[in-house]
């Protein structure tokens, strides 16, 4: 059986000029990058703009088990399949972070004959877009601590930078660290943190952001520290936005791919799901949905935190509209969601299945508290039992739920068409009828209650003194009316990742709020939740390796 990366090198791409031709775009609107990647010029929202939309789909889950269950895979398996019934449709999905490549995940563009292409260019360096937020997020760091060293005429008080370095890269040892040691030289001693560059609020703005005059004005909004008074100190104060916009320059132009297929992907921005809100750049979904009659994206990890924040967030933010959401779910995170260990999910197991099947509820409830229509994909394993998916076709169908079987990975488009004529007739049908879960007016601490008990199901919540003291200071400066992006553990509803399926009586616990004043909206941690992950025992790395000639090999 070939693997990812060996179906993805036998793949015989088209230059990408044919790949834009095929979505409407004119050869003078790329900058290639090499023969088989572009990016699309800020000219070309400027045509596209008076285009009308097409219909957006979003792509969710239910919680994973740790192995992850395909949704990247389903989404480009359906943008396949969308193409092979004639359909004119577009995807745009979120670039991956180093970190999980070459951690415990894997690469992130998609799996088996449903995959993105160049493959090892996407899971790597690609187009250097998060080397660019990491250096912009940096200098602003380091224009910081230089302020504070050379007179500090802001007043900044050292104990309250809120800023902090990031890096793309799993690295538990720079979680928590002392920086400006060895002399006066060397700086202003003070405790720093790294976050893994996917959790940066560089990467939140750019993913948000309209153009370069919103990326810029975002960015020097930037909260990052607080002075001896306790005001507040932003990044324009420092006069790091303009520089940090010119790091930024090309990085917020979205870029465009394809599919196996040939089928064209906007592939831009990659915010996580449990630490960030989780959705590919504002930019490229509307460019999508002016390129294409079906525009079909992803939201991060399950439904409760990348579709939530999807439609809380983004699409309040972007005045976006869905109109069906696909609900992939899997035998094996069903099993496990009904209490089977990961090493034991290729076994048959109806009994786990139907006590894990209330994980599956609970997503379908939620999205229709949205009010948006839902159709579940079924994403095939070879151990999955023809027993154990008619029981998950039984149980949707007693609930009036539209679903099919997803066999995208081992058949690429071909094996999406079910999915696809499903999505379709939930399109005809047209009975979306889109709202958000809380008013922006409403306080901070009730958008907080707001997504804790009616998508996580919580009984109550605990925002310790830190965190409620916080959130106190976010509304005296004049930040109620934003959005609250939660950061939480992706494999349970509750912020306890061992509280699987279908969990009640539990109370979330917030333990830090902190201002993203530039990407507009207030983060909350929950539980356990690490901002920068580490590698595991026998990371993804050790069996990432390049031959002489320059071909790589074991990436997924």
């Amino acid at each position: 059986m070939m693997t990812d990366i060996e179906i993805a090198q036998s793949c015989q791409m088209l230059p990408i000029t044919e790949v834009a031709a095929k979505a409407g775009l004119e050869a003078d609107e790329l900058e290639l990058y090499g023969k088989y990647k572009a990016k699309l010029t800020s000219d070309t929202w400027a045509r596209l703009a008076d285009k009308p939309d097409g219909k957006l789909v979003l792509v969710t889950a239910i919680n994973p088990t740790p192995a992850g269950e395909g949704k990247t895979t389903t989404t480009v398996g359906l943008g396949q399949a969308m193409a092979k019934l004639g359909q004119n449709a577009i995807i745009a999905l979120r670039e991956p972070s180093l970190g999980p490549v070459f951690g415990i995940k894997g690469g992130a563009a998609g799996g088996g004959w449903a995959q993105v292409v160049p493959m090892e260019d996407i899971n790597l360096h690609f187009t250097g877009d998060m080397h660019a937020i990491t250096a912009a997020n940096n200098l602003l760091c380091a224009m910081l601590d230089n302020h504070m060293q050379q007179g500090n005429a802001l007043g900044i008080d050292p104990r309250r930078v809120i800023f902090t370095r990031v890096l793309d890269m799993n690295d538990r040892a720079l979680r928590n660290i002392t920086i400006g040691l060895g002399g006066k030289a060397n700086g202003v001693p003070r405790e720093d943190h790294f976050m893994i560059t996917v959790a940066s609020e560089v990467m939140a703005i750019l993913c948000l952001a309209n153009d370069l005059a919103d990326l810029k004005k975002r960015l020097g909004d930037i909260l990052v520290a607080y002075n001896y008074a306790g005001e507040p100190v932003y990044a324009r104060d420092l006069k790091a936005d303009g520089a940090m916009t010119a790091l930024l320059k090309d990085a917020i132009k979205p870029n465009l791919v394809q599919t196996l297929e040939g089928t064209p992907c906007l592939m831009h921005g990659g915010p996580f799901a449990n630490i960030a809100h989780g959705c590919n750049s504002v930019q490229a979904t509307k460019m999508a949905l002016k390129l294409a009659d079906i525009a079909i994206t992803e939201a991060g990890f399950g439904a409760d935190l990348g579709a939530e924040k999807f439609l809380d967030i983004k699409c309040r933010k972007a005045g976006l509209t869905p109109s069906c959401v696909v609900l992939v779910a899997t035998v094996r995170a069903l099993k496990y969601n009904g209490g089977v260990a990961k090493a034991d999910l290729n076994q048959p197991n109806v009994a786990a299945l139907e006590a894990g099947i209330v994980n599956l509820d609970a997503h379908i409830d939620n999205i229709a508290k949205f009010g948006l229509p839902v159709v579940v994909a079924i994403n095939a394993f070879p151990t999955d039992t023809e027993e154990e998916m008619e029981f998950i076709r039984r149980h949707c169908a007693a609930r009036g739920v539209r679903v099919a079987l997803s066999e995208v990975f081992a058949k690429g488009g071909e094996g999406g068409k079910a999915l696809a004529e499903e999505v379709l007739a939930v399109l005809a049908e047209d009975k979306a009828d889109f709202h958000p879960i809380y008013e922006l007016e409403q306080p901070l601490t009730d958008k907080i209650r707001a997504i804790a008990t009616q998508i996580y199901g919580a009984a109550d919540v605990n925002i310790l003194p830190a965190a409620a003291k916080e959130l106190a200071n976010i509304e005296a400066m004049g930040y109620r009316d934003l959005p609250v992006c939660m950061a939480k553990t992706q494999y349970s509803l509750s912020d306890d990742a061992a509280l699987l399926g279908r969990p009640t009586g539990f109370t979330i616990t917030v333990r830090t709020a902190r201002l993203a004043a530039g990407a507009g909206f207030v983060v909350c941690e929950t539980g356990a939740i690490m901002t920068m992950p580490g590698l595991p025992k026998k990371p993804a790395a050790e069996a990432i390796d390049v031959t002489e000639d320059g071909k790589i090999t074991g990436l997924f």
